[in-house]
């Protein structure tokens, strides 16, 4: 264990990594420079960068550094995502709300998960997308394809599922709030509509607070408790992986861990989050690490792919992702009534 650990720091090891971090941290300044001036979603423009230069990966000084950004950096960045929850902000939203969350990633994971199988894909690959569109978006994407077990086409489903999340998350910012406007919802609900069905962070606080401040909160609040259900389904993304690891005879290596270290990271800071005592400056300062972690490894992961594998996915996967969107809207409309 030693060994290994001191192989991992040594400086030979940091002198082969620095080249492709240097080049995943640059693209990540570039997506965020474009984002905060364009407003499209950063971790997308980090995405469209890193397919720019994927000459990088190729057999060259740069590889090792993409490859450690790619899943290292991505596994800390998602590790990190834990300081955004309290277990109090949970409990404020009230059981309605709880309710209408689990209800809904339950049945959207389910019935992605099922029509994945219908389509000719492997159920895992609807995991992925409906974790997304359920979840937190590119994050989630992210987190769960960390947790899945290995196949030839796992990058390829990644990147697809973080672009079409992306893309539904940006529409659904601007859509949704004059959908609630013409359901003549009040703040409070057309909050929670918003935070339960809009897929990324950023995209629901900027079509919560486009309607009033008190809508924003309550979007908010709700998204967050979304984010927190990765966890259990990083969880079962896991116990995936571990049967598989034992029904394919690898038992004489050591099996996947039941719960990613990443993951444990995860409850861990959530927890010591939910005591109070981490300074707000601590927060936003991981934040920030978290949301930057997430940039550079999306950089990494565009530069692995060939943008030629990812233009021959068809229409399918399209159909799979808007379908799951538009089900996950109209199911949270119908369960609100009955549930807040």
């Amino acid at each position: 264990m030693t060994a290994t650990l001191t192989t991992r720091i040594s400086p030979a090891r940091l002198r082969g990594l620095f080249p492709g971090v240097i080049a995943c941290a640059v693209v990540a300044a570039a997506a965020g420079f474009l984002g905060e001036h364009y407003g499209a979603p950063v971790l997308l423009y980090a995405l469209l960068l890193g397919l720019a230069m994927n000459f990088l990966s190729e057999q060259g000084p740069c590889r090792p550094g993409i490859e450690f950004c790619a899943k290292a950096v991505l596994r800390v960045g998602v590790a990190l995502l834990g300081l955004r929850i309290t277990l109090s902000q949970v409990a404020a939203l009230g059981w309605g709300p709880v309710l209408l969350v689990l209800i809904s990633l339950t049945l959207t994971i389910g019935l992605s998960m099922w029509v994945a199988k219908r389509l000719g894909f492997q159920a895992l690959f609807g995991l992925l997308t409906g974790g997304a569109t359920a979840i937190c978006g590119a994050s989630a994407a992210l987190a769960l394809s960390a947790a899945l077990p290995p196949h030839p086409l796992k990058e390829r489903a990644t990147l697809f599922t973080v672009i079409g999340v992306s893309a539904l998350s940006t529409f659904a910012m601007v859509a949704y709030p004059m959908v609630v406007k013409l359901l003549g919802l009040d703040p409070r609900s057309a909050g929670i509509f918003l935070g339960a069905t809009i897929h990324d962070v950023a995209q629901v606080v900027g079509a919560g607070y486009s309607i009033s401040t008190e809508t924003g909160d309550a979007a908010t609040l709700v998204k967050l408790l979304r984010v927190a259900m990765l966890l259990p389904v990083i969880l079962l993304a896991a116990s995936i992986t571990r049967a598989r690891s034992a029904a394919e005879g690898s038992s004489t290596g050591p099996r996947p861990p039941l719960l990613p270290g990443f993951a444990v990271g995860f409850a861990v800071l959530v927890a010591i989050n939910s005591t109070g005592w981490v300074p707000h400056a601590l927060q936003s300062a991981g934040n920030e690490a978290s949301r930057w972690c997430l940039v550079a490894s999306m950089a990494g992961i565009g530069m692995k792919t060939q943008l030629k594998e990812l233009v021959t996915v068809g229409l399918k996967p399209v159909l799979l992702m808007v379908g799951e969107t538009v089900f996950l809207a109209t199911l949270t409309l119908l369960l609100m009534p009955r549930l807040m």
